[in-house]
């Protein structure tokens, strides 16, 4: 186990390494750069007008030069941007800093991109986190239900019910509980503006923990309602499968209880499947599902940080977030390996290859 754990840690470098090259230059072929930018600002023109390349230094500054801009202007916003050394140079650079965890400063935010990071965690961990625990914590004894009550009324109707949210999207099961909980309709019962109320200072101790699960209620809920259905049916399906196998029957046979059947011999082999998912399941809600809920919901994440990064071309941004979001998930899904053997010590990774 621990030479499967090296080498799947040795592995995470070229991976990182990779996707970065793979990035950089669709990042650097892409129109609209920090200097279109800036330039834009300056002529007071809408940056998505802008759709010159700055692959070339010379050719940059010669379209700049063009609109009526003083070269040394153009010269000065490129340097400041580091846009004046040649592209291998500045991947050189990048590569160089992110090996000693240097991920620079944000072009427009004026912070470094770690500190922005760690202010926008908070919201993205708060999100991810309960999001996946209540989705498990609904969707495994529910599952597990379904699978003891196969082709019941329960079955049938929790079925359609799950189809119906799952079938929903995220942002707009998020939009229909604004309109009918948080002042759309009558009822105002919960807040649609950030993680924590204005006077969360002021509160003592147990009113902070009550905001602050006050605020998550309504955006928590949106990502679990389309997030249980397939954690559920997979769940069904997996005790379905092992309540077949011939070592249930035999447990049967000796007289074992229900309930010691499942939760005894069942459950170990039917929660594999599962656990291989909550890697996969906590990084989709982490980073890809939070977007929408974020802009709706008015919550300050990761999510929206990247967008916004993307959009203005904050490259440092880009870069550092993608960088670390990579290495999270990379040692997300190691985590899941190391879960399959608590889940079943029979699982052997060292006879594996990486």
């Amino acid at each position: 186990m621990l030479g499967y754990l090296m080498r799947r840690l040795l592995l995470i470098i070229p991976t990182l390494l990779c996707i970065l090259l793979v990035n950089f230059f669709i990042v650097q072929a892409a129109p609209g750069g920090p200097v279109e930018q800036a330039i834009a600002k300056l002529q007071g023109v809408a940056g998505g007008t802008i759709g010159a390349g700055h692959t070339e230094t010379m050719n940059v500054g010669q379209s700049r030069a063009s609109r009526g801009l003083d070269p040394k202007l153009i010269k000065e916003i490129e340097h400041q941007y580091g846009f004046d050394k040649p592209l291998h140079e500045r991947l050189w650079l990048m590569l160089k800093n992110y090996a000693q965890l240097d991920f620079g400063n944000s072009f427009f935010r004026g912070a470094k991109v770690t500190d922005l990071i760690l202010q926008k965690m908070p919201v993205s961990i708060s999100l991810g986190l309960w999001a996946t625990l209540i989705t498990y914590l609904v969707s495994i004894p529910l599952g597990i239900r379904k699978a003891v009550k196969h082709g019941s009324h329960f079955d049938i109707w929790s079925s359609t019910a799950i189809i119906i949210g799952y079938a929903m999207p995220a942002f707009l099961f998020a939009m229909l509980l604004v309109v009918l909980f948080a002042g759309g309709t009558s009822l105002s019962w919960f807040p649609v503006r950030g993680l924590v109320s204005e006077n969360f200072d002021e509160l003592s101790t147990l009113g902070k923990i009550a905001d602050y699960f006050w605020h998550l209620v309504l955006p928590v809920t949106s990502l679990v309602i389309g997030g249980f259905a397939t954690l559920t049916i997979l769940t069904k399906n997996s005790f379905l499968n092992e309540v077949t196998r011939q070592y249930v029957v035999t447990a049967r046979a000796k007289g074992l209880s229900e309930r010691r059947v499942l939760y005894g011999h069942v459950f170990r082999n039917a929660m594999l499947l599962i656990v291989a998912g909550i890697p996969q399941a906590f990084i989709s809600v982490f980073f890809a599902g939070s977007l929408m809920i974020e802009v709706i919901f008015s919550l300050d994440g990761l999510g929206r940080m990247s967008y916004e990064a993307a959009v203005s071309r904050d490259y440092p941004v880009v870069f550092g977030s993608l960088f670390i979001f990579t290495l999270f998930g990379l040692l997300i899904k190691l985590v899941g390996d190391i879960c399959y053997t608590l889940v079943d010590p029979r699982i052997d990774f060292s006879a594996r290859n990486a």
